[in-house]
């Protein structure tokens, strides 16, 4: 075993704290243990990126680990190509780097990988790649977490335990695709594929589609497949707000925010819904009925996005896009709807959206709610016990997690500062404190 030696900073593991986390390890588990001086973050997504560039800025040392080969998976490869961001870039760039100044006002899928890409090689940020997180849990004795994981990178499995003071969740809100359980589906017999597997309406020229779900992504994949030539139908089971992305050339969401800096939200939300009605109708016509709560008390209670309408609407009003109820069951090439009609389909694309998926891994219950998600509404859900931070769960998008960013990074430094100024060592970013057992 290589030597490790032991610390007098408070909080600091000592060996022989170390050494009783190696005594109780599950055999069939590890070969190999890690000490990490600084955080460890689980995610190499915006949230996850944001933070490690605020923590290089501390100059507290970090690792980051991505169960995936690149940085922001979700969007280099489960989204469709036409995607660009629902909001200005001025809401969506990351801390300390804005977008370059010759990007559109609405940053294309590519312009904006390309941007998370730079802001990785800005700040020095290079992840864990292939390091799947299996389990993470506060051990008690020693006040330490073990963060246990499966690496794949060089094509062999690896399995390591990383041992950190700090935890840091950046995997989000949409780590994991909603599939619905819809009766007959199986039997179906034509495509299904979840919006995160879409890529173009191409293949599906000619064809008679089913969109279930009308949120941003089943209204632009309805919007991709018109562009195609196909045929789609959209679910519309719930109410849902559709707002127009520009009012009088300027943005909805940025029109929304200034308002909100001088009414209470209520009115904020019933001004929105006259502008809405001037720009682009009654929508309830159409099988798009409204929520009774206002569009953004509803983003902000519970998370649900109003959809940015940017041609859809126009398509629907034309029958280009059919709207139709709630499903009762499928069968063979046909789907049968609550209403009783029955409507021959080739193919069926489940807009259906994600979630998160921490309760999988994460093996504590007081933070983090059952469903993933922390329990503090915003702005208290960045901060757990014992170490534990959230970032990217504001269901207020980019802006919110750069904001849980920010105040993490803050929060990690100081205390960072505080110990090293108490002695002056030098510890490396992390050292292999078993190296195999």
């Amino acid at each position: 075993m290589k030597h490790l030696r032991e610390s007098a900073l408070p909080g600091i593991p000592t060996m022989e704290n170390l050494f009783h986390l190696a005594d109780h390890r599950d055999e069939s588990f590890a070969r190999r243990c890690v000490w990490i001086s600084g955080p460890v973050i689980v995610g190499a997504g915006p949230s996850g990126l944001a933070t490690a560039a605020l923590l290089r800025d501390q100059g507290v040392p970090f690792v980051v680990l991505e169960k995936t080969d690149c940085i922001a998976s979700l969007w280099q490869k489960r989204t469709y190509d036409r995607l660009k961001l629902h909001l200005p870039k001025q809401f969506c760039q990351l801390p300390k780097l804005p977008f370059p100044e010759d990007f559109p006002e609405y940053p294309t899928k590519r312009q904006f990988i390309d941007y998370l890409e730079a802001y990785a090689r800005r700040f020095d940020i290079n992840p864990q790649f292939k390091e799947c997180v299996q389990s993470a849990r506060y051990d008690e004795t020693s006040g330490l977490w073990r963060v246990r994981t499966v690496s794949t990178a060089g094509g062999s499995r690896v399995e390591v335990e990383y041992i950190c003071r700090w935890l840091i969740v950046a995997t989000g809100e949409n780590a994991e695709c909603v599939t619905p359980d819809l009766e007959g589906l199986a039997e179906f017999g034509g495509d299904v594929m979840h919006a995160c597997e879409y890529k173009s309406g191409e293949k599906f020229a000619e064809k008679k589609v089913l969109v279930v779900g009308c949120g941003n992504s089943g209204m632009e994949v309805s919007l991709d497949l018109c562009n195609h030539n196909a045929s789609p139908a959209m679910v519309v089971r719930d109410s849902v707000h559709v707002l127009p992305r520009e009012v009088l050339g300027k943005s909805t969401f940025e029109l929304a925010v200034l308002l909100m800096k001088w009414f209470p939200l209520w009115l904020v939300d019933n001004l929105l819904l006259i502008l809405a009605w001037l720009v682009i109708g009654n929508v309830e016509k159409y099988g798009l009925k409204r929520p009774s709560v206002g569009p953004m008390e509803l983003k902000n209670t519970k998370g649900k996005t109003p959809v940015l309408d940017i041609g859809a609407l126009a398509k629907i009003r034309s029958g280009r896009i059919k709207v139709v109820p709630g499903i009762k069951k499928f069968s063979h090439s046909q789907v049968e709807l609550v209403n009783g009609e029955k409507h021959d389909v080739d193919s069926v694309i489940l807009a259906t959206g994600y979630r998160s998926n921490v309760p999988s891994w994460l093996k504590e219950s007081e933070f983090f709610s059952k469903d993933g998600l922390p329990k503090s509404p915003f702005p208290n859900g960045w901060k757990g016990n014992s170490g534990l931070y959230a970032v990217g769960f504001t269901r207020r998008g980019l802006s919110g997690a750069s904001s849980d960013a920010i105040k993490i990074a803050q929060d990690i430094g100081k205390e960072w500062k505080e110990e090293m100024g108490q002695k002056k060592t030098s510890t490396p970013t992390h050292r292999r404190c078993i190296s195999q057992f």
